[in-house]
């Protein structure tokens, strides 16, 4: 049954499975034909976050030097962080990402198809998902004070058998 925060047809155990990359709308700055997928299949046996984004998100510039730090330390043992952003206008994010740069993948969802899937309520948002591909977490903005927390429960699902 999909949880609050899963598309409507997802079970959360295939919640891996819907989705998948496309990022050239971002590289190219044009406007994406058609709706952005994310295919996290190809991310099997991995924790995944995905994580929301955009130029005028203030946590977002506390968010994703952090995000870039689990990237870096824990990429090697499963991890994997994609970022999701939702500026309208490719310049903005471009503008945004030389203030503040990111190490991980991007995908650019311009016209909010993806965050409607997800029913992003605000910025940043997370969704985390276990190595199975089930969504365990959701993070609704960014606090400083709990980055020791969310690291361990990182470190907690990495640390789970895969399925």
């Amino acid at each position: 049954m999909p949880g609050p925060h899963c598309p409507p047809a997802w079970s959360r155990r295939r919640a891996l499975g819907w989705l998948g990359a496309t990022a050239a709308a971002f590289a190219t700055g044009a406007a994406a034909a058609t709706p952005p997928v994310l295919d996290l299949s190809r991310y099997h046996g991995k924790v995944v976050v995905v994580d929301f984004w955009a130029s005028w998100c203030k946590p977002c510039r506390e968010s994703i030097p952090w995000l870039n730090q689990m990237h870096r330390q824990y990429a090697g043992k499963g991890l994997v962080i994609i970022g999701v952003n939702v500026d309208a206008i490719a310049a903005d994010a471009a503008r945004f990402l030389r203030d503040v740069p990111i190490e991980f993948e991007i995908v650019y969802d311009p016209q909010g198809e993806l965050a409607k899937k997800f029913s992003v309520r605000g910025m940043p948002s997370s969704y985390v998902f276990d190595r199975s591909g089930t969504q365990v977490q959701t993070h609704l903005g960014f606090r400083l004070a709990k980055r020791s927390e969310n690291e361990s429960s990182l470190r907690n699902l990495l640390n789970q058998p895969i399925e």
